[in-house]
């Protein structure tokens, strides 16, 4: 029987209307497996209503009361880590060992969270004039939602939520309609955990869901992982309705492989970082940018075989990569490599022809391309699956110059033996997170995630010091106690 989800509002279920509902569907077999309710406006205001009357209350709530409740809630989702990780893979499909992964990359958010006593402390300057005392103080802002994507159930809504509420906010979530089941069970472990309720919503939907929460005065703002054309029109329209906006959009993310480089080793790391969850990572690697002809040719007579025999199959079982999220997400990658070969590029494995794409499901093998030229689309467009293309360039400067020229600037990788080459290229290049041998560089929770270019819209990154920043304003108070009138004063104060 397919099961029938909800919304969950006011720290309780809440039934969704009768005439909008999905489908969810388990990708490994493309069969639906639940039933999702599509919000209409006044449902989301319902849950911002919700969140609007608990704000107050958690608002006046001591740091280290908010604390022990982010303690509570990494204690519980390390105690159904498990059930979350089966969760994930039955909507998006990525491997459950991968799965598991990204509900420990969540965790940690909530343990920086923990730490909110310390993360809110302000500055004291004693004496900035005679009998004068300043310091600063960070209040929470009020209602404040996060719109999150299919590729990271848990992980995402756990970058914004356990710092957004340990800030003193109160929270409204709308998760990917396609994988909505693990935002449900997160908000039933932030209710076990004693989260008041209204302070953590759970709204379904489309678009009509996310305008709404845009349209609504009471969202002070709003935090997104998706598109860069959805980014950007929500951070355009967020800023001119008075709201903060991070928005953390598109990507298409480099590893320079220099001459001097391992590279078994690199082929090792472009393996993982560019197939695995099937290259539905905002920080995968679909880019390997080659120095010299002779790298390029070593690189791919290393990966083609890995490539080749990559294990795919239901992410239940023992695989290196799992199905693609849906249909139409499967048909979109299947294009992109039609278009490859169609614009010239050297389709060295062909995902399109591998065992896997036979059986039922969404599922689709890796591909490589050679001899990938910049203005392929194939190129200049984030595809978001398994596909990995090989660009060569002649020297260092030109790796670094095709880099920068890209639109987006989320992250990027470098791959060598030297020091000097490889702090040269994360002092200059034009990218928002750097790994030096490292495929995938994801900060840890107490630094701070996000892009440069097109990849991020707004000031702040999230999660880590930004993330505190973002949710929480500044207020710096300027105190003294005189005894006796001082008298008018008609000039600009200054240090006496």
């Amino acid at each position: 029987m397919t099961r029938q989800l909800h919304h969950h509002v006011g720290g309780r279920e809440r039934p969704g209307g009768d005439s909008r509902h999905g489908d969810v569907y388990d990708p490994a077999t493309g069969q639906v497996s639940a039933r999702v309710p599509l919000a209409d406006a006044a449902e989301v205001r319902a849950a911002v209503d919700a969140a609007h009357a608990a704000f107050p209350a958690w608002a006046a709530t001591p740091p280290l009361q908010r604390a022990r409740v982010m303690f509570r809630l990494r204690a519980l989702v390390e105690r159904d880590a498990d059930a979350l990780a089966r969760t994930i893979t039955s909507e998006h499909g990525k491997t459950l060992s991968d799965a598991r992964g990204e509900v420990t990359r969540g965790m940690e958010v909530i343990e920086f969270a923990s730490g909110i006593p310390h993360l809110l402390k302000g500055e004291h300057s004693a004496e900035v004039g005679r009998g004068v005392d300043s310091w600063s103080e960070r209040a929470p802002l009020g209602v404040v939602a996060g719109v999150t994507p299919f590729n990271f159930p848990v992980m995402v809504p756990l970058w914004m939520a356990p710092v957004a509420l340990a800030c003193g906010n109160a929270f409204v979530l709308k998760p990917s309609e396609k994988v909505p089941s693990a935002a449900l069970h997160l908000a039933a472990l932030l209710v076990e955990a004693g989260l008041p309720d209204g302070m953590f919503n759970v709204v379904h939907g489309g678009r009509e869901a996310v305008d709404a929460l845009l349209d609504d005065e009471r969202v002070q703002a709003l935090s997104f992982v998706g598109s860069t054309p959805v980014a950007r029109y929500l951070y355009e329209r967020g800023s001119a309705a008075g709201k903060r906006v991070q928005a953390l959009g598109g990507a298409k993310n480099h590893a320079v492989v220099l001459p001097d480089a391992d590279i078994g080793l690199a082929a090792d790391a472009l393996l993982g970082a560019g197939y695995g969850s099937a290259g539905e990572r905002c920080m995968a690697i679909s880019v390997a940018v080659c120095v010299g002809d002779a790298t390029a040719d070593a690189l791919v007579a290393a990966l083609a075989p890995k490539v080749a025999a990559l294990r795919i199959a239901p992410g239940l079982d023992d695989a290196d990569m799992g199905p693609l999220v849906d249909a139409a997400h499967r048909e979109r990658v299947r294009g992109y490599i039609d278009l490859g070969v169609a614009e010239g590029a050297r389709l060295v494995i062909d995902g399109r022809a591998h065992g896997c794409v036979g059986r039922d499901g969404f599922f689709l093998g890796g591909s490589l391309f050679d001899h990938v030229a910049p203005e392929m689309r194939i190129y200049r467009e984030e595809i978001f699956g398994p596909v990995l293309c090989v660009v060569r360039v002649p020297d260092f400067e030109a790796a670094l110059a095709l880099v920068d020229a890209h639109e987006y600037g989320n992250g990027t990788a470098v791959f060598t033996r030297s020091g000097g080459a490889a702090r040269e290229f994360a002092r200059r290049v034009q990218a928002g997170m750097v790994g030096i041998n490292v495929p995938i560089p994801v900060p840890m929770a107490f630094h701070s995630f996000g892009g440069w270019k097109r990849s991020l819209f707004g000031p702040l990154h999230m999660h880590g010091p930004d993330g505190v920043r973002f949710y929480t304003r500044l207020k710096t108070v300027t105190a003294r106690w005189p005894e006796g009138a001082a008298g008018a004063e008609f000039v600009m104060p200054t240090m006496r």
